[in-house]
């Protein structure tokens, strides 16, 4: 059976055991948000060649361990409800809020992503997508490859060792100690920065260039 997208099917399965899944797939970017500190817009192609791709490999933040709960139920712990939007703001100011993101539906990354972006003028479409949690990196691929043509800047949130191990593995060069520290530890709320060449569709690995690696210490107040 092909893999499952999204949290549209009916077809029985881990993520519908629970009604909290029950929820639309897709968010419109129509939410007004307030302008944060440091400015910047949507992730911009300014500079770069018109073939060129931003992929945003963000692991979910602190996630905290209340007994009794499932796996897919954790919420986030206290510091990871702090990081979340320390990284909304440090991309807004890098101007690398992305145009298109694809989530795990599991509940600490759709709340790492809701604290996010709420730090964003407005938020992208989003894609909760089941094939992103406890993904290997075929999986994960598979999700980059599929991702809209006419995004230039994707955001996937997952998990570890999945994000580390698609950022070590797509990224072909770049900066050295960003390389260095991803390939050391990707702690949560760790966030990739790739520069992808030719279309999503052509993703692989090795391909792309790592422009930096930035970890909750890196993202100021």
């Amino acid at each position: 059976m092909g893999a499952r997208r999204g949290l549209r099917d009916n077809s029985t399965g881990l993520i519908n055991q629970h009604a909290y899944w029950c929820m639309p797939r897709i968010h419109p970017a129509t939410r007004p948000r307030a302008a944060a500190a440091g400015g910047g817009g949507a992730c911009e192609a300014g500079g770069m060649d018109e073939s060129v791709r931003r992929l945003i490999v963000t692991r979910h933040a602190k996630a905290a361990w209340p007994e009794g709960v499932p796996d897919l139920e954790r919420p986030l712990a206290e510091r990871g409800r702090r990081d979340a939007p320390r990284a909304g703001r440090w991309l807004q100011g890098a101007a690398l809020v992305p145009d298109r993101v694809i989530c795990s539906p599991a509940a600490r990354t759709r709340e790492t992503f809701d604290l996010i972006s709420s730090q964003w003028d407005s938020v992208p479409t989003v894609d909760y997508d089941e094939r992103v949690y406890a993904a290997g990196l075929s999986a994960l691929l598979a999700v980059v490859r599929g991702a809209p043509p006419a995004s230039r800047a994707l955001m996937v949130v997952g998990h570890n060792p999945g994000m580390q191990g698609l950022t070590l593995a797509l990224a072909g060069d770049g900066d050295p100690v960003g390389l260095a520290r991803a390939h050391e530890k990707y702690p949560t709320c760790g966030i990739a920065v790739l520069n992808v060449s030719g279309t999503w569709a052509s993703v692989a690995p090795g391909r792309a260039v790592l422009e930096r690696f930035v970890v909750p210490r890196d993202f100021g107040g």
